[in-house]
């Protein structure tokens, strides 16, 4: 097992080297940084001195070498370099150290703030919305499945197909658009659900913060609404499989209840291509909720980044495409450590 762990990590940095390289490298070239950092109104010798602290005065192989030891949790720096940059971690050695740190993903060319800190802050409500939409998913798209291979050939199971055929049909932003306009506007005033608005809001008199779910419940279902399809097909395929094999029939010939035969036979070696799904699923959900957040007004890494695109703000896109990545290759270790967990056929050598 910690073999395989291990290759699996291996193979996930040769991943994440491949995305460092594509992120940096495309956005050389989009508009000069010193410029975009101080505007037009800058004089020459400030733009020197961006230029100089930004690497920009370097060759481009150069600029990548110092943006890779950025980045890397594992690194040498100077002490110089620690104190202007202000890396956090476990520095070890004198003028020159081995640095475990977090990664420094620069500063934001418009708010002047650390890419990480803004980025940690986004982050909790994209995993709280996409935890949302997988939840809703996952438990509908489970028992819409399970329902619709025990009542084959029924209302039941047509009803389960025409409606997960719809889902993956529909575009998220063009779903999220008529979500929004009929439960936030036309029936607003009884479902009390705002048009926009992120997990948290200000009183008007106080100006003090304080949790607000409901805001969660229209990006959640938008999000929720295509892994809910998928689910409910490969729940469905899944389960009608198992359910012509032998040993269904064996314990069904042992008198065994239907329930039993179901959910402790069935259901768990149907279990396998859902799971690959839903861990997938949740990936892509991080990394593929730019629109809905940016619809719903949802405060998340996706609405950040739309923001930092109109503003050419490209030290926050490029730091939320790697944080993304990075995510997606740790749930991916995750869902194959689980399959063995999941499904007794499954063994990691």
């Amino acid at each position: 097992m910690i073999r395989y762990i291990l290759q699996k990590i291996i193979y996930a940095l040769l991943v994440l080297a491949g995305v460092v390289c594509i992120v940096f490298f495309l956005f050389q070239g989009f508009g000069d940084p010193a410029r975009l950092v101080l505007g037009q109104t800058g004089d020459s010798t400030t733009i020197q001195n961006i230029r100089k602290e930004l690497y920009l005065d370097q060759p481009k192989w150069k600029q990548f070498v110092y943006y890779v030891k950025d980045i890397s949790p594992v690194s040498i720096h100077s002490k110089e370099e620690i104190a202007q940059k202000q890396l956090k971690g476990i520095f070890i050695g004198g003028e020159t150290k081995f640095a475990i740190k977090l990664p420094y993903l620069r500063h934001s060319y418009q708010t002047k703030k650390d890419v990480l800190s803004i980025l940690s802050e986004a982050l909790p409500g994209t995993m709280l919305l996409a935890t949302a939409a997988m939840l809703f998913a996952t438990i509908l798209g489970i028992a819409l499945g399970v329902l619709a291979a025990v009542k084959q050939n029924t209302w039941w199971d047509t009803s389960a197909v025409f409606t997960s055929v719809l889902g993956i049909s529909a575009p998220s932003f063009f779903i999220g658009i008529l979500i929004a306009y009929f439960f936030a506007v036309i029936l607003g005033e009884y479902t009390g659900l705002n048009l926009t608005g992120s997990y948290y809001e200000y009183d008007d008199y106080t100006g003090e913060k304080y949790l607000s779910l409901k805001n969660l419940i229209l990006p959640a279902l938008t999000l929720g609404i295509r892994p809910l399809a998928i689910i409910t097909q490969l729940t469905r395929s899944a389960m009608l499989d198992v359910l012509n094999q032998d040993y269904i029939r064996t314990a069904y010939a042992k008198g065994l209840s239907k329930s039993t035969v179901i959910f402790k036979h069935a259901f768990r070696n149907a279990l396998n291509p859902v799971l690959t799904a839903v861990t997938g699923w949740f990936a892509e959900l991080l990394a593929g909720a730019f629109f809905v957040e940016y619809i719903f007004g949802w405060r998340g890494i996706g609405k950040i980044t739309v923001d930092a695109l109109d503003k050419l703000d490209f030290p926050v896109v490029m730091g939320s495409v790697l944080i993304t990545a990075t995510l997606f290759v740790i749930i991916n270790i995750l869902a194959d450590v689980l399959y063995s967990i999941v499904d007794p056929r499954v063994k990691i050598d």
